[in-house]
């Protein structure tokens, strides 16, 4: 379970180190000026990827304990 802890300790630093950058940056890779609202939108699609990850390792999880 140790491998498990820091491999979710991995994902949370990445998910807040992809947080922290669409906060900061001005401008994103094509140019345009990230506005509020764009920002808002690139948050969530992070945060829908981030709670798909989380929903795969609970069932992933679920089968290793299943099979224990």
């Amino acid at each position: 379970m140790k491998v498990w802890h820091g491999i979710n300790l991995m994902w949370f630093v990445l998910f807040a180190m992809g947080a922290i950058f669409i906060l900061m940056r001005k401008v994103d890779g094509a140019g345009a000026v990230q506005t509020p609202k764009v920002k808002t939108l690139s948050l969530l699609v992070l945060g829908a990827f981030y709670i798909f990850i989380w929903l795969c390792q609970l069932i992933t999880l679920r089968f290793i304990r299943r099979h224990k």
